[in-house]
């Protein structure tokens, strides 16, 4: 089957600025790196942005291929030209036209980022806990506190803040803050153990005001597990495409590797574990691309945000980040392993790859907290689930 255009576009871009730069990639440079303007050049960025505001629009299927095939050559490129999914997702489906407009078309206009507020400190993966605040001042909303991770912050033109009423503590609001807004500061970039050339902050909020129209529609903490949907579909993505550059890795050693004589790609033992490396790729791809057709499915109905609403953290989203994270990190501790020595050390890729790949199961909800969601989401009866 002939490879789209657009994928032809982004293996460019993989083998021109990617693959090779790893000491760059992996060496927490002052972000944004500059190679995120040229993969703007290939007319992809924000690939997924609706047509109507100048976007390609294309769908979350095509995303898995995108977003493994840029993981390829870097995990920490394709979190950052991927992660505004999140924010633009809540934006999309639940702002207002004013605000879908001026936002979103902005942001294909000028190849822009977007970021997410959720994380805090103390909240922990207990979102319901947050303490960042949102009380309402004539025709402006006032926001107040402190979000532990968030990446793309720095530059993004803006971000979605999600906060509790001071009003009613049961009520969670989802705003959008620009990100020039006073009072909102970065704190520190955090120096990350994979993924490097991402940039993830600390960010606190002192009396950030915005227009009342700036809320988004619904619950708060709902439309976060909406938006969450997309993004750990593409989470998976990243381990997909992770998992893929370890095989080549390792193939690569073992035609170069020689044990008693013989290439160690001969050796059975290494053979059959790229076999078994092969077949745990295989299934990361039909759980990424299942999940996301489930999800284009909805997103394809005329009442898709109601659905979105209704169905809230969506089983395959869940499973696909779950599985990909634990299958990925099976053959990334493995494949280091196969290196001896050396895979314990910065001379090899392998090192890298290891580390970026543990962000799959960490981010956006590890996995013990997702086992949880899924165990009271869709094993417990429906009937005695309290």
């Amino acid at each position: 089957m002939r490879e789209p255009e657009y994928l032809r576009d982004v293996n460019g871009f993989v083998r021109r600025e990617l693959l090779g730069r790893e000491a760059l990639l992996d060496s927490l440079a002052e972000a944004p790196l500059p190679l995120y303007a040229r993969f703007a050049e290939t007319g992809l960025m924000n690939w997924w942005l609706p047509k109507e505001y100048g976007g390609l629009g294309m769908s979350l299927e095509e995303s898995v291929r995108i977003v493994a095939a840029l993981a390829y050559g870097d995990a920490g490129a394709a979190f950052t030209l991927f992660i505004p999914v999140l924010a633009t997702s809540m934006v999309g489906w639940y702002g207002s036209d004013e605000l879908k407009e001026r936002l979103l078309s902005r942001l294909t206009a000028d190849n822009g980022f977007a970021a997410t507020l959720g994380s805090e400190h103390e909240a922990g993966s207990e979102l319901a806990r947050i303490g960042t605040t949102v009380r309402r001042d004539g025709d402006q909303l006032v926001l107040d506190g402190a979000k532990a991770f968030s990446t793309d912050t720095d530059f993004a033109q803006f971000v979605v803040v999600i906060a509790r009423s001071v009003d009613d503590p049961d009520q969670y609001t989802a705003v959008v803050v620009p990100r020039e807004t006073p009072g909102l500061t970065i704190e520190k970039r955090w120096d990350v153990i994979g993924l490097r050339s991402s940039a993830t902050y600390q960010v606190a909020l002192h009396g950030c005001r915005v227009p009342v129209g700036n809320a988004l529609r619904g619950h708060g903490l709902r439309l976060l597990e909406i938006g969450l949907n997309a993004s750990r579909i593409l989470i998976a993505a990243t381990g997909l495409g992770i998992a893929r550059r370890i095989r080549d890795v390792c193939m690569d050693y073992g035609k170069a590797k020689s044990v008693k004589g013989v290439a160690l790609s001969s050796n059975a033992v290494f053979a059959g574990r790229l076999g078994q490396f092969e077949m745990q790729i295989d299934v990361m791809a039909n759980q990424c691309l299942a999940a996301a057709r489930e999800y284009d499915e909805v997103a394809a109905r005329p009442d898709a945000a109601e659905e979105f609403l209704r169905q809230g953290a969506l089983k395959s989203a869940l499973t696909a980040k779950m599985f990909c994270g634990q299958a990925g990190w099976q053959i990334a501790a493995t494949a280091s392993e196969m290196f001896g020595g050396l895979g314990y050390t910065h001379e090899s890729v392998i090192g890298k790859l290891l580390r970026d790949m543990r962000y799959v199961s960490v981010v956006e909800g590890g996995d013990d907290v997702l086992r949880d969601l899924v165990y009271s989401r869709y094993v417990v009866p429906v009937s005695k689930r309290s």
